[in-house]
């Protein structure tokens, strides 16, 4: 089967119902289904059993929804429920989500993979602040149609002016939102009224019913044919065979054997040889197809990477500039650290700033808001540990979407959409050339290195203020040079002197010093000498990041940690800084106002306290040498 067939699909479409409480979301669902005869003789048993107040032939259509005990009691829908029916013309997934504003995260949730979203209006309390904000919700998630269903006109007897007057006022508000199409329907979903059958009480409407327009909805232009995206989830290895494959279901786009690929985010280029299923080899491999593919060179490829035509690329980025809609009770605030699920890549954050706010009421931006509560949606900057390959939003949902997830209580805190130009790898705007082009060295690293008689490596010494880190560097460097080794200290102070000298002591401005240290370090590393880099870091998400920068470089990376007490570090405090962050002349000093998160995996562990400082080379010598020996 060819995977061209798998993607058209152009008879399915995904639905998603929003609207304030008491609208008659479920209502509207069930009268659907019961019109379509997509209910089953005993879920029919169960609703009659049930029901209790007015409807077709007696039943509560609502209660075909509204599957929980708590949803029956209070009359509201909680949680997101999904429904499947079908006519002649088209099958149809919809999800029904709650009206209520604590469960805005549930609308997020139904909404990001729909096409197209039907918003119901009260014809009695007209335009709410739910309407506008999951109409506003919709657009965000770039639900490309629209459908506002004016409900209840049994109960505003009909009236056109009624009708007319919610058109217009939702008018004014779409103009200012993003969304390409955009119906009005008078219904009653009581009644039956222009849901499936026309209408004879409202002569005035010419429109079609509800399901008429739903069936002839186009939404086949609306697949991402040109961006050929392919998410590895799972290396496939038999040594016996040596066969090597990478499962992973095409998230966009379509891949053949042959065309030329690249892998990201380490860039390395190949070929397709061939695409596998279970049922046997094919020729296309298209979105939303399940496949293995396999490469023509036995090229680095992990859990997490994209493979895509090598002339058609995402960005590769170490920033997130998103939209977020926050699902948490506790606020956002800069500076907190998650960790963002994106296709099947997962990576540590660090909140690098909340640039606004929105009042989904006015669609103001609040540029002063230092957080984002439960239900807020706003613009934030993430910084990740490691880069991701992404896609503006708007283009490819697939990899312009993300999770963010947190670390302490595996909850899902935020859904967000990238926006177009993502990229700086540092906490804060710069202006970065685009017409540069990396000049490579005609001296290969193993010749450098050959020729010099070592291998270049960086060693990261991180711990609290006054842990002895460069105590401890100085006294390598010295080693190392003096048995004949090039190497080169890079401590954090004399950094902050002139390269650095610009950054303060802010999250961002942390990251951006432990980033700028990095690349540093990784040149040096790459030219065969060995950076002792001495820095706090006291972040993992921006140790984590440095180690990347040297993983895409391939130079080795060698973390310690200098394990000291913080009452020993205090009480020996060489610069009376620990004194001033008790006195409280400084706001946020690592080990007192500010935490330090402890290495939970470095290559050398070395007790600062109660050993000697030859102790102290020798181990971490040591691991250098098991790392990065002298000469290859």
């Amino acid at each position: 089967m060819s995977g061209a067939i798998a993607l058209a699909q152009p008879d399915l479409l995904r639905l998603v119902t929003a609207g304030s409480v008491d609208d008659g979301k479920s209502t509207l669902i069930g009268r659907l289904l019961y019109d379509t005869k997509s209910i089953m003789q005993d879920q029919l048993d169960d609703v009659a059993a049930l029901s209790g107040r007015r409807g077709v032939d007696g039943l509560d259509l609502s209660l075909l929804t509204d599957g929980l005990r708590a949803e029956r009691e209070q009359g509201i829908t909680i949680d997101v429920a999904y429904r499947y029916f079908a006519t002649p013309r088209r099958r149809f997934v919809l999800a029904d989500t709650p009206g209520h504003v604590q469960y805005t995260r549930n609308m997020v949730t139904g909404a990001s993979t729909a096409n197209a979203s039907i918003v119901l209006v009260d014809a009695r309390k007209g335009v709410l602040e739910q309407t506008r904000r999951h109409a506003f919700i919709a657009s965000l998630l770039h639900v490309s149609h629209l459908v506002i269903c004016i409900n209840k006109m049994d109960l505003v007897n009909w009236s056109e002016r009624v009708y007319h007057d919610i058109v217009q006022e939702f008018s004014r508000f779409a103009g200012r939102i993003e969304i390409a199409d955009v119906t009005f329907i008078p219904i009653s979903a009581l009644e039956g009224d222009n849901v499936v059958q026309p209408s004879t009480r409202m002569p005035w409407y010419a429109g079609p019913p509800l399901l008429c327009h739903l069936e002839r909805v186009q939404i086949a232009a609306e697949h991402n044919l040109l961006d050929a995206r392919f998410p590895v989830q799972l290396v496939i290895r038999d040594a016996a065979s040596d066969y090597r494959g990478y499962a992973g279901r095409m998230a966009s786009g379509a891949l053949r054997p042959g065309d030329e690929v690249v892998v990201l985010p380490g860039g390395r280029r190949t070929t397709v040889s061939a695409i596998e299923t279970f049922d046997g080899s094919l020729e296309e491999a298209a979105a939303p197809l399940s496949v293995t593919m396999r490469l023509a060179e036995d090229v680095d490829v992990s859990r997490g990477d994209l493979i895509c035509r090598a002339d058609n690329r995402p960005a590769v980025v170490g920033e997130l500039d998103a939209m977020v809609c926050w699902m948490s009770q506790q606020p956002l605030n800069d500076g907190r650290r998650f960790v963002v699920k994106h296709t099947t890549r997962t990576v540590p954050v660090v909140t690098a700033e909340i640039v606004y706010c929105i009042d989904v009421n006015t669609l103001h931006r609040d540029e002063s808001a230092g957080e984002l509560a439960l239900n807020d949606i706003g613009r934030v900057r993430l910084r990740l540990a490691a880069p991701l390959t992404v896609d503006a939003y708007r283009r490819n949902r697939a990899t312009g979407s993300f999770i963010v997830i947190d670390e302490a209580t595996n909850e899902t805190v935020a859904g967000g959409m990238v926006l177009a130009g993502t990229p700086n790898p540092a906490g804060r705007e710069r202006e970065r050339s685009t017409n540069v082009v990396w000049s490579p060295s005609t001296l290969t690293r193993a010749e450098r290195w050959r020729s010099l008689g070592q291998s270049g490596a960086t060693l990261w010494l991180t711990g609290l203020p006054a842990s002895g880190k460069s105590t401890l560097a100085t006294e390598i460097e010295r080693r190392l040079v003096t048995a004949g080794r090039a190497a080169y200290r890079l401590d954090g102070d004399n950094l902050r002197h002139g390269l650095n000298g610009d950054l303060g002591f802010d999250v961002a401005s942390r990251a951006e010093n432990v980033r700028r240290t990095a690349h540093v370090a990784a040149l040096l590393a790459d030219a065969g000498a060995v950076a002792i880099v001495s820095l706090v870091s006291p972040y993992a998400t921006d140790r984590a990041a440095a180690r990347a920068v040297h993983e895409q470089l391939d130079v080795p990376f060698i973390e310690v940690f200098v394990d000291t007490p913080l009452e020993v570090c205090e009480r020996r405090d060489p610069k009376g800084l620990y004194a001033q962050a008790r006195r409280g002349e400084i706001q946020t000093f690592t080990g007192i106002s500010d935490p330090y998160e402890v290495p939970e995996a470095p290559e050398a562990r070395v007790a600062g306290h109660g050993s000697t400082i030859e102790d102290q080379v020798a181990e971490v010598i040591a691991a250098l040498e098991r790392v990065a020996p002298r000469s290859d």
